[in-house]
């Protein structure tokens, strides 16, 4: 059972504190590579590796003066080591540490996220599983529609959450990418060797062709998965806001001892929890606008994409393990009103076989076009009088014509509806 959940461990890979730690990992990696080509003493790393420290608030009352982050970052690490601090940055412009670090980032905020959307796949596996049998009706246009189960709506939401596992990875590797190539990503003052040493030992992988940035479509596909997969659980929360309104009832959030729904009325029970991701999937989804609008950068590299980053990084990788852990919670703890689901499924007396009724009447040779003229009337005189549309179709003389009251009878049979529940479930299981 699910009862807390925190984002503490993805906040502190954005904090300032952790930015800093890796910038100054990835500076003294550059530096031993540099060692092992000459271009640095190695000195200079030993130096750097005992005495590089920061301290975040003196890096921040730099900046207040110099206005530039990195050399603010430069400046109280020089502080530390001393001389040796002359071969620290060598080489490399800001966005070599900025777009480095970034990835290191992602990465990690990644790993945490799908971490936790494989635990509510798995979470929701076990619920399709659960009520794989359990009959509800299915709805088109929030109408009543024909026969499904519970376990197969679940089973769509754990197919779904496939796919875009599928797409998050894709994603997360696409901008675990850093790039260690200088001003405008020649190499001129650094070459290749250097990156790749760097980032072996920090588990990233380099951008193909590097500029003085690495390529924000990148990080776009990145935050747009985060936005599907917002999407996603927005659906889901939304079906079980609908399953709980009062005259549904079919599934609910539960409601925990002490708990309260209304301040005004003391009956309430209301369904917060799915409300709560249903308007954090709108922002995480606007967030995927700004990353798209950061890919047409001027030239070789402009800042217009760094300001909105600062925002929609941490957020988006914040808001969206939020809501997949709290869906998570509302998944493992749902309260299900089986008896309800069947009393719903049978409110229309029979008239969602409707078009069970039809088929069989098409197969018995009738034209189309007639046996949806004689259904149709059958349907709307139970309607009109309340009757149950099994009796009205046995007793109906032109569907009589051509089928055997055996044969109406038939037609209202659930099973007939779930001889394929197995298949379904074990095709998206084995792809899964």
């Amino acid at each position: 059972m699910i009862e807390r959940y925190s984002t503490k461990e993805i906040a502190e890979i954005w904090s300032d504190d952790n930015k800093y730690r890796i910038w100054l990992e990835v500076e003294t990696l550059a530096l031993e590579a540099m060692a092992k080509e000459g271009l640095v003493p190695e000195s200079a790393v030993k130096d750097v590796r005992e005495k590089g420290k920061f301290e975040t608030k003196k890096i921040l009352e730099i900046e207040e003066e110099v206005k530039h982050d990195v050399i603010a970052f430069l400046t109280n690490v020089a502080e530390h080591v001393g001389p040796s601090s002359r071969y620290v940055h060598r080489g490399m412009t800001s966005n070599d540490l900025l777009d480095t670090t970034f990835a290191v980032q992602l990465k990690a905020s990644g790993e945490i996220i799908l971490k936790s959307l494989d635990s509510l796949i798995e979470s929701i596996k076990k619920r399709a599983e659960e009520f794989k049998y359990t009959p509800c009706v299915g709805r088109s246009h929030g109408i009543h529609a024909e026969p499904i189960t519970f376990g197969l709506k679940l089973l769509s939401w754990y197919s779904e959450l496939l796919r875009q596992k599928t797409r998050f990875k894709a994603s997360l590797k696409s901008v675990s990418v850093g790039k260690l190539a200088g001003a405008v990503g020649t190499y001129a003052s650094l070459s290749p060797d250097i990156e790749k040493y760097v980032f072996d030992k920090l588990g990233i992988d380099a951008e193909h062709v590097p500029t003085q940035i690495v390529s924000r479509d990148r990080h776009a596909e990145f935050f747009s998965v985060l936005a599907q997969i917002g999407s996603s659980i927005e659906r889901f929360a939304v079906e079980v806001r609908h399953l709980q309104r009062t005259e549904v009832n079919e599934a609910s959030e539960s409601f925990s001892k002490g708990q309260k729904g209304s301040s005004a009325m003391p009956h309430k029970k209301n369904p917060i929890l799915s409300e709560n991701v249903t308007g954090l999937a709108r922002l995480l989804r606007s967030y995927s606008l700004t990353a798209l609008e950061n890919v047409p950068l001027w030239h070789e590299r402009d800042i217009s994409h760094s300001s909105a980053e600062r925002v929609i990084a941490p957020d988006s990788c914040n808001l969206a393990h939020f809501m997949i852990e709290r869906f998570n919670k509302i998944i493992s703890n749902l309260d299900v009103n089986a008896e309800k689901m069947l009393s719903n499924l049978n409110l229309t007396k029979g008239l969602i076989f409707s078009g069970s009724l039809l088929l069989s009447l098409v197969d018995k040779g009738v034209l189309r076009e007639d046996a949806y003229k004689m259904v149709q009337a059958a349907a709307m005189s139970a309607m009109e009088s309340g009757a149950e549309f099994k009796a009205v179709a046995i007793n109906d003389k032109e569907i009589l014509n051509n089928l055997s009251s055996e044969e109406v009878a038939s037609v209202f049979d659930l099973d007939r509806y779930f001889k394929h529940v197995d298949f379904i479930f074990n095709r998206a299981i084995n792809e899964g």
